[in-house]
């Protein structure tokens, strides 16, 4: 499933053809993702402006001018691929193609949205675990969706200070606390092992031990881990895909993740992998207390 880093690289492909635009044609070619698509979806669509196009957790979150919200989830598969007219037109810092008179004619391509860029953007998803709906922007707080999340780890509150008190009192492993998306919103395995990695911690660690002088360095480990995987595009380990089709780039600089065996690149250990809570967990031994 995409983490933080990959939907917020995909939200940063959405921006020059989303935020400001109005969409001018919407069709779905199915009653339902995840989810069903709420009632009227593409005709409540068409015609809105977004005013601004965000991220919360692992969501895409497009303000209507209407008073609505489009809230999107890649799911475990899903892929956002936008085409611009003129071929090879730069937008922002990305370089779209014109779109193939197959695109969207896919047997997995299940929303078409159109924006008066002109732009296309089709949302691919081979196996439906996605999900697109629309959520009242004032009550977008108390959704479901939305409701008892925990703090975004690249806003400005979340610091030290902040995990050191979040942490206290913690009975669970810390690798469990901080994949708790009550506790932190947005971070998933890939990131938590190799922050704990770069923090020195044991993924074995009960949460409450990190408590204190511990959380400074876990706490800046994770932003650090996190922008420069926003930086490189996310991990393609699987499905994920920026929106102009090109393939992540983080992979290529785990330290630990999907590593088991080889040499820590810290010390002379090597990484080891075990299981919690039905995650695999990586990391050296040797390095990690």
């Amino acid at each position: 499933m995409p983490e933080l880093p990959e939907v917020e690289t995909v939200r940063m492909g959405l921006l020059p053809v989303l935020e400001g635009h109005v969409f001018t044609k919407v069709e779905t070619r199915r009653g339902d993702l995840r989810i069903p698509f709420p009632n009227d979806f593409a005709g409540r669509l068409t015609g809105r402006r977004v005013a601004r196009l965000l991220r919360r957790a692992k969501y895409l979150l497009g303000e209507l001018d209407g008073g609505e919200t489009l809230v999107i989830h890649l799911g475990m598969s899903g892929r956002m691929s936008v085409y611009v007219e003129g071929k090879a037109r730069k937008i922002g810092q990305y370089v779209y193609d014109t779109a193939p008179a197959s695109a969207g004619q896919g047997k997995h391509d299940h929303v078409v949205m159109e924006t008066d860029v002109p732009a296309r953007i089709v949302f691919t998803d081979h196996r439906r675990f996605g999900l697109m709906t629309l959520v009242p922007t004032d009550t977008l707080d108390e959704h479901p969706l939305f409701k008892g999340l925990g703090i975004e780890p690249l806003g400005d509150e979340f610091d030290g200070k902040w995990l050191s008190a979040a942490l206290k009192g913690k009975k669970t492993s810390i690798k469990s606390a901080l994949l708790d998306q009550r506790v932190i919103a947005g971070l998933g395995n890939i990131y938590v092992c190799e922050a704990l990695y770069r923090a020195r911690i044991s993924p074995r660690r009960k949460a409450s031990t990190v408590s204190g002088p511990r959380s400074a360095p876990l706490a800046a480990a994770i932003k650090s881990v996190l922008r420069e995987a926003v930086k490189a595009g996310g991990s393609s380990l699987r499905d994920h895909k920026r929106v102009d089709g090109e393939l992540g780039d983080f992979q290529h600089h785990f330290a630990v993740y999907g590593r088991e065996g080889e040499p820590c690149p810290g010390c002379k250990g090597k990484v080891r992998r075990i299981v919690q809570a039905g995650r695999s967990t990586f990391y050296c031994p040797s390095c990690q207390k």
